[in-house]
């Protein structure tokens, strides 16, 4: 296919994604439920990518990505939480001095920086969490496969344990979270932060330090010989992946406007590992879909089976609260089973490969009803 025709399908699809979320938008009361269900997908979908980004294209099994969007969470929502309710979020320990000093501070500045305020504190809230995940790389990265799973699985638990400590109470509340944190102005806002973050990470994987990634996931030994330093580009790996986990994570903070450290616990982490093997680990569009995807079934098509079922003065058997979690571990199985590399194994989406598979669909159609005539 032409270059100028990707180009042009490309913005087609730009428009039409563009014109349904401003649908959704100025239809949020009508479509509630699948406007919450697509911005938790969309922001799932940043932490997915960001995982695979470390897992699936630099072969490091890494289960940390709850503590870092933990720490992006709660970064973000200091950050947002407006002056005026400040008092009344922290009102069992009080709040930190120097809390109070730099929220004092962002009350003075510049309209134009308090607009950009969201885009900085989830910046912000990355930062520090790529200054977590380069100290604590040091020692766990030179660990290998379930070794290197176990250490950042115990590091996002120890994260966990300290936001919700007494000793914290003055700066993450505690026990109690943080609450009143300020939103999203629109879907649209969501959508774009979320492409601008998972365009950065393709643009990366795309890159002379993308291949470099892909060669450490290949063969360490092999890659080491062509002079590729394996420290240097893991820990570039897991600090970047960190960075994006949590920027998701504040994400997540906003789109909830209350957190605590309950929201962070290693289930989460599970589920996001889930979304990346669904949708195939090594593939970037497959993150995205399946984040969508899983979402979707999990939070809204799949609830009918939560609700009992009459049929007429009969009542379905298993239809009640929580069979709908039964029927997604079937479904879960299923795409396993008949896609054991995932929706899309290594692969990404392109026109070309559309175009083959449109291709193959008619030729088959055809040569079907060619054989009925005769």
């Amino acid at each position: 296919m032409k270059t100028s025709k990707k180009v042009i399908y490309s913005l087609i699809l730009a428009v039409i994604t563009l014109a349904f979320l401003f649908l959704l938008e100025s239809n949020k009361a009508k479509y509630g439920m699948a406007y919450t269900v697509l911005t938790k997908g969309i922001i799932l979908a940043v932490v997915a990518v960001s995982m695979n980004l470390v897992t699936g294209f630099t072969g490091l099994f890494s289960l940390g990505q709850a503590g870092f969007m933990a720490i992006g969470a709660y970064v973000t929502a200091i950050f947002l939480i407006p002056m005026n309710s400040i008092e009344e979020v922290y009102y069992m320990s009080g709040v930190s001095p120097s809390i109070l000093a730099l929220k004092s501070w962002l009350e003075t500045t510049p309209s134009w920086f308090q607009a950009m305020l969201p885009y900085i504190a989830l910046i912000a809230g990355g930062l520090v969490a790529a200054l977590f995940a380069a100290l604590i790389g040091i020692p766990v990265l030179r660990l290998k496969s379930d070794y290197l799973a176990i250490a950042t699985l115990g590091f996002s638990e120890i994260i966990r344990a300290i936001i919700s400590s007494p000793q914290m109470d003055t700066i993450t509340n505690g026990s109690y979270g943080l609450k009143k944190i300020q939103g999203f102005s629109s879907l649209i806002q969501v959508f774009l932060i979320a492409a601008v973050c998972i365009a950065f990470m393709i643009l990366l994987i795309r890159s002379t330090y993308g291949r470099a990634f892909k060669a450490i996931r290949e063969d360490e030994i092999a890659a080491e010989a062509m002079g590729i330093n394996l420290f240097k580009h893991k820990s570039m790996s897991f600090i970047i992946g960190s960075f994006f986990a949590a920027v998701s994570g504040g994400m997540l903070a906003m789109f909830m406007r209350s957190i605590d450290a309950k929201t962070f616990t290693v289930s989460l982490t599970y589920d996001i590992l889930l979304i990346v093997v669904i949708g195939g680990i090594g593939s970037v569009t497959g993150s995205i879909l399946s984040s969508i995807l899983v979402t979707v079934c999990k939070e809204w098509w799949l609830r009918f089976f939560d609700n009992p079922l009459y049929i007429g003065n009969f009542q379905v058997p298993l239809f009640r609260t929580g069979f709908r979690m039964v029927i997604f571990s079937v479904v879960l199985l299923l795409v396993v089973l008949f896609y054991q590399r995932g929706l899309m194994g290594r692969n990404e989406f392109s026109w070309d490969r559309l175009a083959k598979s449109i291709n193959k669909l008619r030729s088959k159609s055809s040569s079907k009803g060619g054989s009925k005539i005769a």
